[in-house]
């Protein structure tokens, strides 16, 4: 998760309990379903600052009639936090607010203390009714630990605000593979599987949607989406950001349960996942749920752990502590598409770059004609970039001719981006894609029980048994035993060329 230089930090909670629940009421639209929705825990800004844009976007008239929609609660006062949350909106937007469209949402905010009980709760959701109508529907957004979110399941069950629900749970579902049963357990007790949405914003950004557009939707590539022809994939995220005081959560997870298992697996799915039937949720569930179950167990022998120096002396870690804030490690897809092609991923915190790329490193050509010294392959394989970042890059490298007298080859790329469309405006944030998936109850960009236990499952190994942490440098890359992982390859950051910027006009 990233967030604004100077951005305010968060409080810190004495306790799992949950925080005051909030609701949304919203108006009614033509051929749209309106929606009451309730917030569960601290205010998304202290919580995750990046999913407050989604709300107020789909309480303006540009947008409400494609969503129904609703409006949202706070704990603290309505003056302090409407304040909070309209900076959050400016900071991680992607659409600006005018301030009639601000007002227009902030009007419809109230306010339920946690302390009043389900009885209040209920009371405000049948104001909210009484104002949309007998159709409306409920979307409940758990912004709470694991712990707290079965004390608010239970509160929504207490006040009978279960049916025509939807209701959304944010990382991480559970830390290993017996508390993620269990938890899925407990929630199916009060929901159904069709009204979960668990969460992860990697899938709201346009350029992971884009893999499936760019693999499915053309003829070019998919052919060669293979072993034959794919040499190794490296799904890299390092982040400049440290703990952000996050080390309570932080010292009882690490990188891997914070971020592979959530992130950067669900990412990897989209990449080798079979074709699905049709463009739709269960079919595209039922491919990513089969990557899971073809996966590899992961081996800790190809594991790197990491830890920046100065971990141990942040306030709320342990002195001895062995948490991992950097983890770099390979895995396998063991199915005929996939067999023998080494994924790697990697992710840390306070390393050299804050990067969110795909790179498919292409296998080099069986025989080489050219003469020595010409370049080829000087500069590693072909490579395909998706680059995850709000600019939705993709970039194609390969050999080209370099101009002048003899054969003289250079590394030349092709690139995309959305800034190069002319349609930047409709590019939505990850949180606004999301919120809006879940309003409409689709279910495509969300993770599954299923696929959650089983990610655990093929987990166990790296977690009975870890390998120790290695030290490194805050502004690095990570430990230098990543580079013996994925000999006799290269990691694909830090980029030799810049991403070609757009051209002034």
């Amino acid at each position: 998760m990233t967030s604004s230089p100077g951005w305010p930090p968060r409080p810190r909670s004495p306790s799992p309990t949950p925080h005051p629940v909030r609701i949304r009421t919203g108006s009614r639209r033509k051929n749209s379903i309106p929606t009451s929705s309730c917030c569960s825990g601290r205010p998304a800004i202290w919580r995750n600052a990046n999913s407050c844009p989604g709300w107020p976007t789909w309480s303006s008239p540009r947008w409400r009639p494609r969503s129904g929609w609703s409006a949202r609660h706070w704990r603290t006062s309505a003056a302090t936090s409407s304040g909070r949350w309209r900076e959050a909106v400016d900071a991680f937007g992607s659409h600006e607010l005018s301030d009639e469209e601000w007002e227009g949402f902030a009007c419809r905010i109230s306010y339920v203390p946690q302390s009043a009980g389900p009885e209040a709760l209920a009371d405000a959701v049948k104001a909210a009714k009484a104002e949309l109508g007998p159709d409306t529907r409920r979307l409940h957004y758990l912004s709470v630990p694991p712990k707290a979110a079965k004390a608010v399941i239970t509160m929504l069950k207490e006040s009978g605000l279960v049916d025509r629900s939807r209701v959304v749970m944010e990382k991480p579902f559970g830390t290993d593979l017996a508390s993620a049963c269990e938890l899925n357990a407990f929630v199916h007790d009060t929901f159904d599987e069709s009204q979960i949405f668990r969460i992860d914003h990697f899938l709201g950004k346009e350029a992971a949607q884009n893999i499936l557009a760019f693999r499915f939707a053309n003829g070019l590539f998919e052919p060669i989406w293979n072993r034959n022809f794919i040499d190794h994939i490296q799904i890299d995220i390092p982040e400049k950001l440290g703990l952000d005081e996050r080390a309570d959560f932080y010292e009882s997870t690490g990188a891997y349960k914070d971020m592979v298992v959530t992130h950067l697996f669900q990412v990897m799915a989209f990449v080798v996942m079979e074709p699905p039937t049709a463009l739709e949720p269960r079919a595209i569930s039922e491919e990513k749920n089969k990557v899971f179950r073809s996966m590899l167990p992961v081996d800790p022998a190809k594991v790197i752990r990491g830890q920046y120096v100065g971990y141990r002396r942040e306030d709320g870690v342990a002195p001895d502590s062995e948490t991992e804030t950097f983890i770099a490690l390979q895995v396998g897809i063991d199915n005929w598409r996939w067999a023998g092609v080494p994924i790697y991923l990697r992710t840390g915190k306070k390393m050299a770059e804050g990067q969110r790329i795909i790179s498919i490193a292409f296998r080099e050509a069986p025989r080489s004609m050219f003469p020595a010294g010409s370049g080829v392959g000087s500069q590693g394989p072909d490579h395909l970039t998706f680059d995850l970042a709000d600019n939705s890059k993709v970039s194609l490298s390969f050999y080209g001719k370099r101009p002048g007298p003899g054969m003289k080859l250079d590394k030349l790329s092709m690139q995309f981006s959305t800034q190069e469309t002319g349609r930047v405006g409709d590019v939505l944030e990850a949180y606004e894609r999301l919120i809006l998936d879940a309003m409409r109850g689709d279910h495509t960009l969300f993770t599954t029980a299923a696929g959650i236990e089983s990610l655990w499952d093929r987990s166990t190994p790296l977690l009975e048994d870890p390998p120790p942490v290695k030290v490194y440098q805050p502004g690095t890359w990570g430990p230098n035993a990543i580079h013996q992982l994925i000999a006799p390859n290269a990691w694909r950051l830090p980029f030799e060329r810049e991403w070609r910027e757009k051209t002034p006009e």
